[in-house]
């Protein structure tokens, strides 16, 4: 995993770690809420998600495993059957209200690097089960924090 809280990805996009911050879970509700917080500052924001991938989330945190393999779960097995690892998670777009996500991958010792267009939600939850990184585009994270209709 990389040291360097702020690292620049191609286009000279400044990306910056953030942490989940927490996970607001209401009961019966189609819409829960993950808030995203700046690992080295003061910014946050949350990202509304899905009943599937908040329950994913749950359970990383908490440390729950059920018996048989969950989507996510088989997502992340997949890749380390494969030999590849999750290197980090990036919040890369946020356009119409709507965030977007990439997964990077790299192969088996460091050698392939393969970027894949995911949910954000799919991505923390990956991210979490990895234990790799999450950041957000500096750009991403601006609007996010000062536009709450973003």
């Amino acid at each position: 995993m990389d040291s360097d809280p702020e690292s620049v990805v191609p286009g000279n996009e400044v990306m910056v770690d953030v942490d989940l911050g927490r996970i607001v879970i209401h009961d019966g509700a189609d819409r829960q809420y993950i808030y995203l917080t700046e690992k080295q500052g003061e910014r946050g924001f949350p990202i509304v998600i899905g009943n599937n991938e908040a329950g994913e989330i749950q359970r990383v945190v908490a440390g729950v495993e059920p018996e048989r393999p969950l989507t996510h779960q088989l997502c992340y097995a997949s890749i380390r059957a494969m030999g590849a690892h999750l290197r980090h998670v990036d919040i890369v777009a946020l356009r119409h209200n709507t965030f977007y996500a990439q997964i990077v991958l790299e192969g088996p010792e460091g050698r392939e690097t393969s970027v894949v267009d995911a949910r954000p939600s799919d991505a923390i939850a990956l991210a979490l089960r990895a234990r790799c990184q999450i950041r957000v585009a500096e750009s991403v994270l601006e609007r996010a924090c000062s536009d709450p209709s973003a």
